[in-house]
């Protein structure tokens, strides 16, 4: 198989994609942790969003803020503590009673979760800042290793053209993605020159128009963060491929799985 083969073959599964779970279901169990990915399964979907960082000593784990105050119960930059230190945080306290003891989980674990439950993982290579072109290589290259021999390969995105640069050095064949807040001069320019797959963009941003030129390019186009339903049709109907959302109990997909075993723990 040539690269390019392999290239297409690696986006072929996200252009079926409609719904992704934003932070695993975020806001029906603690972000970014293994509880919410397994809440938004329940609810049918299949694809999920993520935030990925470094910890100080290179292990990649799933957090969406550059400190620990908001989902932990301490203080702090998360990039500058070790994976020992942070594995042993409370990452579910914050958000109820029923989810004290969760801890933040490794990508590793994630992984794990998606490959068995035939997910597709949209991860956000979100940098501690000063740190882009490293975390985007790290987090390319365990990616690469976790999803050896898939098919369903995860989308890699970020808001940092040099995280996606540097993951596009360290891992050419998983697909990439510029996250769009703004649509800053050059962002079209910009998303080609990193041989991008896809834009992830805010909702506000996007029209018909934007997603044609869009789709012109070859790019697929993402939504983020839509939690009302007719807002999700006015996107489709307008073109856009896929929606990010954290309603996951109140818009499609909505067939209940289940539950869904955990990784094994020694992977958290």
């Amino acid at each position: 198989m040539t690269t390019t083969s392999r290239s297409l073959d690696a986006i072929a599964a996200w252009q079926s994609t409609r719904w992704l779970a934003h932070r695993g279901a975020g806001r029906l169990a603690p972000e970014n942790t293994l509880a919410a990915f397994r809440a938004g399964a329940r609810f049918g979907y299949t694809a999920f969003e993520c935030d990925v960082k470094l910890s100080s000593d290179g292990v990649a784990f799933l957090m969406h803020d550059a400190t620990l105050d908001r989902t932990t119960g301490t203080t702090g930059i998360a990039g500058d503590r070790t994976w020992a230190e942070l594995s042993t945080l409370d990452a579910g306290r914050w958000h109820s009673a029923p989810f004290e003891g969760e801890s933040i989980p490794r990508l590793a674990t994630i992984a794990r979760f998606c490959i068995d439950s035939g997910s597709l993982l949209n991860i956000e290579i979100k940098p501690t800042p000063g740190l882009e072109a490293l975390t985007g290589a790290r987090v390319a290259s365990e990616a690469a290793r976790l999803w050896v021999g898939q098919r369903r390969l995860p989308l890699l995105s970020s808001f940092s053209a040099d995280a996606l640069a540097a993951a596009r050095e360290a891992a050419p064949r998983l697909p990439r993605a510029l996250l769009l807040d703004t649509l800053t001069p050059g962002w079209f320019e910009q998303a080609r020159a990193l041989a991008c797959k896809a834009v992830v963009a805010r909702h506000p941003l996007l029209d018909a128009a934007l997603i044609e030129r869009a789709h012109a390019e070859g790019w697929l186009v993402l939504a983020y963060t839509v939690n009302d339903a007719a807002l999700a049709d006015w996107l489709f109907k307008c073109g856009v491929d896929a929606l990010i959302t954290d309603a996951v109990d109140r818009l499609p997909p909505r067939q209940a799985t289940g539950e869904i075993e955990s990784a094994p723990d020694q992977l958290r």
